[in-house]
C-alpha cells in the first residue's frame, strides 16, 4: 500500500468540502489533493525517486498539508524536522538522513542553508512565499505549470514512509523508520478507538400510509453516524503526534483550523469564532489558555473533546479546564517509536487523571515487564513495552540501537509505570531519569507535581545531581509567575510538608525558562548540562 492514496480515497468517500482553513482561507480536500500531485511531479523532475529523503523544515502551513502526501506518492521518505532547530542540530539530521532535499520558509531558510554547507547530500532547498534567495528554489516557480495528477508509486507496506527524529532528551537524536503500512494502522486504530466510544445514533420517526388497510403505520429508523466537527489544529506536523492526528483526520473527513504557531489568544479568539469541537494539545497549550487574563471573556461552550499528550498533564490542569470549560481533558501516551496515538483514557467515561489511559490499538498489546522480561500483574511497577504492527521498523542506521530497544518484538520504551485492575497504565518515570538518592528511587515527575501546587510557580523540572555521600541529591528549577517572588528555603520548606524526606529537593534554582522541544517536553538532558556547566 501507499499512504498517499489517503487522499483520492476522502475525496471518494466525502466528496468536495472545505478541509482546512488557513490565515484567512480555507481549502478544499480537493485542491489538497491537486497541489499534492503537483509538488509530487515536481519533486520527481528535480531527481527524487524512491527511497529518497526530502526533508520538510517549516512551521504549519497549508504546504505542509500536501507535502507529505507528495513524498510518499513518489515513493521517496519523509523527514519532518522541527523549524526550531539550530543549523548544527539540522544539519545532523541532514547527514544522518541523507536528504536530497527540503522544503521550508523565508524565517528559516538562513539556518536551513547554514546546514546545507556541512551537508554534502543536501542539493535542493525549496523556499515557499519567497523565490529571490540566492542558492534556493522558490516553490511558486517550483511547482508552476505541473500536472494536478499523479500516478502513486507501488510500495510495499514495510517500505519506510516518514523518518522521524527523536527529541534526543536522553541521548543524540535516532531517526525512527515509520512504515506505509504501520502509520495507516495507527490511524485506523485510532480512528476506530475515538469512533467506538464517541458515535453517535440518530433517530428518524417515520409515518406511513397503509392504503390496503387504511391506516398509519409508525417506524423508527436508527442511523449510527459519527461527525468529528471542527478540529483546532496547533500541533506541529513536525512531531509524530501531529502527523498521526492529521492521518485521522483524513479518515474522518474532518475540519481542521490550521496555526503556524501556537498562540493562547488566537487558540481561544478561534475556538470561539469557528466553534470548536476538538482540541489536542500539550499540556503547556492548556497551561497557558487557563492563565491567559482573558479566558472568561471566551465563549468556550463548543469544545465537546479535548485530548492531551507527549508530556505528562498535571491533574490540577485538567480539574482547572474542566471548571472553565465543562470539558474534561483525556491525557494519552506514545512515543515516536509507537506511532504516537498509543494509550488514551476512554472518551465515554471521566477521565482517570494522572493515568495515560487504555491501549487504544486493538492490533497492539501493552504490558508491564519486570528486568527479567517477565510480565508483571496489575499493580506493580516495571517497565512498559509495546507489541504490534504499528511501532517503529527500527532507527535509521542503528542496528545496536534497534536491537537494544526492540527485543523479541517487543519495543522496550523506557518508561516506568503500572497498570491497575482495569487496564489502565499510569508512569511514574522514565528509567533513565530515575534518582537514585542513598538507594531510594525518586521521580522527578513525582517532585516536580508538588512544586507546580505551590501558587508562585509556573514551571519546575527537577534532576538528580552528583552528592559524595547519597550519590545524587535532588535539584529543582523553578519558573515563577510574572511579577511573583518565593526564595528556595520557602519552597523546600513547602515540599518537606509533601514529601518523604528523601524525596525533598536539596537545592532550588529560579530561572527564567526551562529548556523543552517543540511540544512542551523537558529536555532534563539540557537541564544536566546547565548544572555541570555552573558546576564547573
Amino acid at each position: 500500500m501507499n499512504l498517499g492514496s489517503m487522499g483520492q480515497d476522502n475525496i471518494e468517500r466525502y466528496g468536495e468540502y472545505q478541509s482546512c482553513y488557513y490565515e484567512g482561507r480555507w481549502f478544499t480536500n480537493v485542491e489538497i489533493e491537486r497541489e499534492s500531485n503537483r509538488l509530487g511531479n515536481a519533486l520527481k523532475s528535480i531527481g527524487i525517486e524512491r527511497g529518497d529523503r526530502v526533508a520538510i523544515q517549516m512551521p504549519n502551513s497549508p504546504v505542509v498539508m500536501w507535502a507529505f502526501p507528495a513524498i510518499y506518492k513518489i515513493g521517496a521518505i519523509a523527514v519532518p524536522m522541527n523549524p526550531l532547530l539550530r543549523p548544527d542540530q539540522a544539519a545532523y539530521i541532514f547527514q544522518n538522513s541523507g536528504a536530497k532535499a527540503v522544503i521550508t520558509s523565508p524565517d528559516f531558510a538562513p539556518w536551513v542553508q547554514a546546514a546545507q554547507k556541512q551537508s554534502p547530500d543536501m542539493k535542493h532547498i525549496i523556499v515557499t512565499e519567497k523565490d529571490d534567495i540566492p542558492g534556493t528554489t522558490g516553490y511558486d516557480k517550483f511547482v508552476e505549470n505541473r500536472e494536478g495528477s499523479l500516478a502513486i508509486e507501488e510500495t510495499d507496506n514495510d517500505d519506510v514512509a516518514a523518518l522521524i527524529y527523536t527529541a534526543g532528551t536522553t541521548g543524540p537524536n535516532k531517526g525512527v523508520m515509520h512504515t506505509h503500512l504501520s502509520l495507516y494502522l495507527t490511524a485506523i486504530g485510532y480512528a476506530d478507538f475515538v469512533s467506538r466510544y464517541l458515535s453517535t445514533s440518530l433517530q428518524i420517526n417515520r409515518r406511513q400510509m397503509d392504503v390496503r388497510a387504511h391506516k398509519l403505520i409508525e417506524s423508527q429508523i436508527r442511523v449510527s453516524s459519527f461527525d468529528l466537527g471542527i478540529s483546532l489544529f496547533v500541533l506541529p506536523l513536525s512531531h509524530s503526534f501531529g502527523l498521526a492526528v492529521s492521518l485521522t483526520g483524513i479518515l474522518f473527513g474532518s475540519r481542521s483550523i490550521i496555526m503556524k504557531w501556537f498562540d493562547p489568544s488566537q487558540a481561544l479568539k478561534y475556538i470561539q469564532d469557528f466553534r470548536v469541537t476538538n482540541f489536542s494539545g500539550v499540556p503547556a497549550m492548556y497551561i497557558m489558555m487557563l492563565n491567559h487574563p482573558d479566558i472568561d471573556k471566551y465563549d468556550l461552550s463548543s469544545l465537546e473533546t479535548c485530548a492531551c499528550g507527549a508530556a505528562p498533564l498535571p491533574p490540577e490542569v485538567g480539574k482547572q479546564w474542566k471548571s472553565k470549560t465543562g470539558t474534561d481533558i483525556y491525557e494519552g501516551w506514545g512515543m515516536t517509536e509507537t506511532g504516537a496515538t498509543t494509550c488514551g483514557n476512554i472518551p465515554s467515561r471521566p477521565p482517570k487523571y494522572g493515568s495515560i489511559g487504555v491501549c487504544m490499538i486493538k492490533a497492539d498489546t501493552m504490558k508491564i515487564f519486570d528486568d527479567n522480561d517477565n510480565a508483571l500483574p496489575p499493580g506493580q511497577t516495571g517497565e512498559l513495552v509495546v507489541k504490534g504492527p504499528t511501532i517503529m521498523k527500527g532507527y535509521w542506521n542503528m542496528p545496536e540501537e534497534t536491537a537494544k530497544t526492540l527485543k523479541n518484538g517487543w519495543l522496550h520504551t523506557g518508561d516506568v509505570g503500572y497498570m491497575d485492575d482495569e487496564g489502565y497504565f499510569f508512569i511514574t518515570d522514565r528509567k533513565k531519569d530515575i534518582i537514585i538518592r542513598g538507594g531510594e528511587n525518586v521521580s522527578p515527575r513525582e517532585v516536580e507535581e508538588v512544586l507546580l501546587e505551590i501558587p508562585q510557580i509556573a514551571d519546575a523540572g527537577v534532576i538528580g545531581v552528583p552528592d559524595p555521600t547519597y550519590g545524587e541529591e535532588i535539584k529543582a528549577f523553578c519558573v515563577l509567575h510574572k511579577d511573583e517572588m518565593i526564595n528556595s528555603m520557602k519552597i523546600i520548606a513547602y515540599c518537606k510538608q509533601k514529601l518523604p524526606s528523601f524525596k525533598v529537593p536539596k537545592s532550588v534554582q529560579i530561572v527564567e525558562t526551562l529548556p523543552k522541544n517543540l511540544l512542551g517536553k523537558l529536555l532534563r538532558a539540557e537541564l544536566r548540562k546547565l548544572e555541570k556547566q555552573q558546576s564547573g
